[in-house]
């Protein structure tokens, strides 16, 4: 089995956030990170070359396949944030409703500007998945 190709890497997250171009998108990545970490209580460390995580657990699926992986975070892309926080176990459509413009895929939620959505939302929705992730596969601070 191959192994994952997201890992932890050694770069700060406040440098790899000053890189973040346009200065717009710089600072909605900081209000981001500001929430994550006031919502999670985790320090954030870089998985890959441009993923905030916050938190980790260990998996172990049924086909032996293991790994870790972040809790939680975001990703400030160019076209939109996307942003990790929907483990998918458990149907988050009620919080999703009240959140504002935004989109979703397999585990992620699609923003293109945070002043779409509601931030006290956001952190709702964070909290809540995970707390879901959490009563799968334990949440380790680092």
């Amino acid at each position: 089995m191959s192994a994952n190709k997201t890992h932890v890497t050694p770069v700060a997250v406040e440098d790899f956030l000053a890189t973040i171009d346009p200065e717009q998108k710089r600072e909605e990545a900081r209000q981001l990170d500001a929430l994550f970490r006031r919502v999670t209580g985790y320090e954030p460390v870089m998985w890959g070359p441009s993923i905030i995580g916050y938190g980790r657990y260990h998996y172990v699926y049924e086909s032996g396949r293991e790994g870790d992986f972040l809790a939680t975070g975001f990703s400030p892309r160019k076209a939109q944030h996307s942003i990790y926080i929907l483990p998918g176990y458990t149907d988050f459509g009620g919080i999703l409703d009240r959140l504002g413009k935004h989109s979703t895929g397999k585990s992620c939620l699609y923003v293109k500007r945070l002043s779409d959505i509601d931030m006290d939302v956001l952190a709702e929705l964070i909290a809540a998945g995970l707390k879901d992730l959490d009563a799968k596969w334990t949440v380790h601070p680092r």
